[in-house]
């Protein structure tokens, strides 16, 4: 399945910062209980390699379940072992995007500007990744939209919570990176859960 076809199914994408092992399937069935899809487990998180496999394990049929804060092309090969499908990257790496196309796995790397925009999609990237989106802003993203290819994904990360998601939208974003919004370590399932309906709740409201 393409990240677009992902990403209609439901634009929110959980970054799970510090998730340890024990927490996977708590925390993975409360967001596909509130019908997120799609969820990646940084590489600085305790033992992220334990964890992915996991929650490939329990989850992998019905989630995109990715590695994200890779940065370096070897992690590549080391994540999509653990059975990781997307590769999520906070910079603009050639090598890292060669490098995931080749193990047939989804990519979406960090830009913040029209030269690594560009690259990026020159690469092979299936997505980009505006990040950091709070720093950056909306008009990043719309002016970054004037020179990329038409149909381009764009997803900011950094930031995004219920209060600023409506304005993202109508901005024309594709997909939203959603971190300390959804998950904080040591959150449970229940309150991942909630916190995920209530954006879905705002997406739905405006569209």
């Amino acid at each position: 399945m393409v990240i677009r076809e992902w990403l209609s199914k439901c634009p929110l994408i959980a970054i799970l910062r510090g998730i340890q092992p024990h927490e996977v399937e708590d925390v993975f069935s409360g967001l596909l209980a509130a019908g997120v899809t799609i969820a990646e487990i940084p590489l600085n998180s305790p033992e992220p390699m334990k964890s992915i496999r996991k929650a490939t394990e329990l989850y992998g049929t019905k989630m995109l379940i990715g590695a994200g804060t890779v940065t370096r092309a070897a992690e590549v090969e080391q994540v999509r072992d653990a059975g990781a499908k997307l590769v999520v990257s906070p910079c603009a790496e050639t090598e890292i995007v060669h490098e995931a196309k080749r193990h047939k796995m989804l990519v979406i790397p960090g830009v913040a500007t029209a030269t690594e925009a560009i690259r990026m999609v020159h690469a092979g990237a299936d997505a980009l990744k505006l990040f950091p989106a709070d720093v950056l802003g909306i008009r990043t993203m719309t002016s970054l939209r004037a020179i990329l290819p038409r149909g381009t994904l764009m997803v900011p990360v950094g930031g995004v919570d219920a209060h600023t998601l409506t304005a993202w939208r109508e901005a024309g974003a594709n997909g939203y990176g959603v971190g300390s919004a959804f998950y904080k370590p040591g959150a449970s399932g229940r309150e991942v859960s909630a916190k995920a309906k209530r954006m879905i709740e705002v997406l739905t409201a405006g569209a």
